[in-house]
């Protein structure tokens, strides 16, 4: 297993970390049995991040009875998640806090997130309801170790948050797709400079990268110079990059447990040829092929001055249809529905100010219109209106 500093040196962490939200089933259970399997597998090659959640169903208690009951929570790091999104008061954050602890059989967490933080507004309304206070009295107890956040929206408003507060690590969507989307490959560089580990998630687009490619992108892996796995491709592209803290993987069977150990083990910064790049550079473009719109996110369009994310609602609109239209949809309510100043694309009032910036000549009064016919349905409405009432 190869293990990574951040630039200060201050942690070591394995390069693959063990994402636990997809633990093997067993019915509509999870699979303890499985689950203990592996996960004694993964600390015994190395691993030694493992990343879970409150809304995980099952998860934080599955990671927790494992480590009990192996008596193995020293040797490795937990990571999981607050519910900010549930929180309507100061006591809240602690009482959600506990819960975890018990579910986990631990007295601290390693790394801890404030989960999906969609923009600097969130963050100051729970600064507003003692946020600060309580993580420095958790970290002055050795209840935290690390206080962090994961982040799902557009480059700009990731460099606000990153900007926000002292954070100690970060967790962003990065992948040879979204190079220049999500936080991108600015958003990495930036958390980098500030001596961070910088954890990914999303590595694979929830399984799109390994297992629903195009045909002409399957075609160039196929007779590439060397064989490797869709999988594989993606995450040498990951690994090839020294910024990249931990590569988080849902691994929910052995036979991709040992394959993403074996890849994490031979993989170091810089291995990465000319040869890899071009065959990364054809699946991609094999990729673009199928997308609606050529926005490449430069944001050249934006500021909008009535609030749209442009950029964000052209990707979530490509992805409904490279991914498939729920991933889309979850996007688009995350990147436009979660934040307390809304970005959807309804907000358009067609003014034209965006289009003559676009370096791709983008019609995007017309494609807005698409954006919003796809997502703003009924359901989009019902389920909006259930998020604002969870931030109010």
């Amino acid at each position: 297993m190869e293990y990574r500093n951040n630039t200060q040196g201050e942690e070591t962490l394995s390069a693959l970390g063990y994402g636990c939200m997809r633990f093997p089933k067993k019915g509509n259970s999870i699979d303890m049995v499985a689950v203990e399997e592996q996960i004694l597998y993964a600390i015994e090659q190395g691993v030694t991040y493992f990343d879970t959640a409150y809304v995980y169903p099952g998860s934080e208690e599955a990671l927790g009875k494992v480590l009990q009951k192996n008596q193995c929570r020293e040797k490795i790091k937990i990571a999981t998640k607050l519910p900010h999104y549930l929180v309507k008061k100061q006591g809240d954050f602690e009482r959600y806090f506990q819960e975890q602890l018990k579910r986990l059989k631990t007295d601290y967490v390693d790394f801890y997130l404030m989960h999906m933080l969609p923009d600097t507004n969130v963050w100051n309304k729970l600064i507003g309801q003692g946020v600060l206070e309580w993580i420095k009295e958790k970290k002055e107890m050795g209840q935290i170790r690390k206080i962090g956040f994961s982040y799902h929206g557009n480059t700009t408003t990731f460099l606000e948050v990153l900007n926000a507060y002292e954070w100690e690590f970060c967790q962003i969507q990065y992948n040879y797709m979204d190079e220049n989307s999500q936080a991108g490959r600015t958003g990495l560089l930036e958390a980098a400079k500030k001596g961070i580990p910088v954890i990914i998630m999303e590595p694979l687009r929830g399984g799109m990268l390994a297992n629903h490619l195009p045909k002409k992108a399957m075609d160039a892996i196929e007779t590439a110079y060397c064989k490797r796995s869709p999988a594989e491709w993606s995450f040498r592209w990951l690994w090839n990059q020294a910024q990249v803290s931990v590569v988080l993987s849902g691994m929910n069977s052995m036979e991709m447990l040992q394959e993403n150990i074996r890849i994490a083990s031979e993989t170091m910064p810089g291995q990465f040829t000319n040869q890899d790049e071009a065959v990364i550079e054809q699946i991609r473009t094999a990729m673009n092929e199928q997308t609606k719109v050529p926005c490449t996110g430069c944001s050249y369009c934006m500021p909008c001055p009535f609030g749209v994310d442009i950029p964000g609602s052209f990707r979530c609109y490509n992805v409904s249809y490279t991914d498939g239209y729920g991933k889309g949809l979850m996007e688009y309510l995350l990147c436009t529905t979660l934040r307390n100043k809304q970005s959807s694309a309804s907000l358009c009032k067609e003014c034209g100010a965006c289009e003559p910036h676009c370096p791709q000549s983008i019609p995007i009064r017309s494609q807005l219109k698409q954006v919003k016919k796809r997502f703003e349905n009924p359901v989009f409405r019902i389920v909006s209106k259930i998020i604002k009432r969870l931030y109010r």
